[in-house]
Parts: C-alpha cells; structure tokens; sequence
C-alpha cells in the first residue's frame, strides 16, 4: 500500500469532495486484484466493457475475488 500513503498528500487536492470515494474505490479494486494476484490489465480488460449492460443486481459477479473464482485459469 505505499503508492497510497505517497499519494495522500497530492490527493488532498483531487479536485471536488465527490472524487475523494472515485478514487478510494479504484484504489481498492487495485489492491484488491494485488493481493489475489489478479493480472489488473486482464481483470479491467474483461470487466470494463461489460458495466455498461451489466444489472445492478449482478454487481458482485464482477469483483476481483468473483472475477478469479469464474476465470481460475486467466488470473
């Protein structure tokens, strides 16, 4: 988790109070895919173009944990 505590200092002034929980969330996916040994490129690479008609109701499929038990073989 260093490149977030070297970032805290430049994050103070991300731009509005509304980018503060953008970038949380990213950098949780970030760390989350680091610590599963999730390729990122791959996982972002998959996930992404599917958000657009993916159903709220399915969100938790495409979490880097539930992303990694579905394609074992690709992480």
């Amino acid at each position: 988790m260093r490149p977030v505590a070297l970032g805290r200092k430049n994050w103070l002034h991300i731009g509005s109070p509304e980018a503060g929980p953008k970038v949380a969330a990213i950098a949780s996916i970030v760390e989350t895919c680091r610590r599963l040994d999730v390729n990122l490129r791959t996982y972002l690479m998959d996930v992404l173009p599917r958000l657009g008609d993916w159903p709220t109701t399915r969100v938790a499929e495409l979490t880097p944990a539930a992303w990694k038990a579905a394609h074992p073989k690709i992480s």
